[in-house]
């Protein structure tokens, strides 16, 4: 059986994807897909990826979950995975 590799994506930390998320948010749900990210005080007290973004429905197959540090890297690391899960989000 083989396993699939996790690969994480490159970031850019200077792509503007913080400006951009309430946008991409917002474009979401027209799309029929439910969309939050939230910040977790108690992570953030603990030492791990603090922000969180979690997207389902529409036209996604499965739930997505992204964590990262900063808001910039949750992002952009959801929406690596909203692209590999089959929806391209313009940005």
């Amino acid at each position: 059986m083989a396993v699939k590799k996790v690969r994480w994506p490159k970031l850019d930390p200077d792509s503007g994807v913080e400006d951009a998320t309430l946008l991409i948010l917002e474009w979401l749900g027209e799309q029929g897909v439910d969309a939050l990210i939230r910040v977790d005080a108690e992570r953030i007290q603990a030492g791990q990826p603090a922000w969180t973004f979690v997207a389902s429905g529409g036209q996604l197959a499965d739930a997505v979950r992204t964590d990262g540090v900063s808001a910039a890297e949750c992002m952009g690391r959801a929406l690596f995975t909203l692209r590999e899960a089959g929806l391209s989000v313009p940005f």
